[in-house]
């Protein structure tokens, strides 16, 4: 079976055109932007319900917190990176960097920032007991990891 010049051409055309458009089918515009930005930074685990009664106290508020951690071997710089809420609470890391193998814990209430321990210095409580989404996003605004609670899937 011979296949002429023009023939051929048309058949590559409709190949690439079915690829492109499948492509474009498997990878919706919200599933891209959804995409985890490489890093080997995670949300590793979410104490989003203080212990003991809410009572807003500092301590209270210090027993809610988000550890964030840098699963390779090198250090990770932070600066500008966000770890946000649903209800649009943001937190921006400013000047830390994550040592490699390393966890920090993100508070909610006030204290003094140590290589272990980072603090909000909010007076009201972040996460939601019931129902709430932490997310993490790098100093580019790309999505990097979140964790859900309640209502929703948990999900990695």
């Amino acid at each position: 079976m011979t296949v002429s010049k023009t023939a051929a051409r048309r058949l590559t055309a409709a190949a690439l055109t079915t690829a492109a458009i499948t492509a474009a089918i498997a990878v919706p515009a919200s599933a891209a932007d959804h995409r985890p930005h490489r890093t080997g930074v995670e949300i590793s685990r979410v104490q989003y319900d203080s212990p003991g009664r809410d009572d807003r106290s500092n301590r209270s508020l210090n027993q809610e917190w988000v550890e964030i951690t840098n699963t390779t071997r090198h250090s990770v710089n932070l600066d500008g990176w966000t770890l946000a809420d649903e209800d649009g609470h943001i937190y921006t890391f400013d000047h830390y960097r994550l040592n490699g193998r390393s966890t920090v814990r993100v508070h909610t209430g006030i204290g003094h920032d140590t290589r272990t321990n980072l603090y909000q210095d909010r007076r009201a409580y972040v996460w939601n007991n019931d129902s709430d989404t932490a997310s993490l996003r790098n100093d580019y605004d790309r999505f990097v990891d979140d964790v859900s609670w309640g209502r929703h899937y948990f999900r990695r």
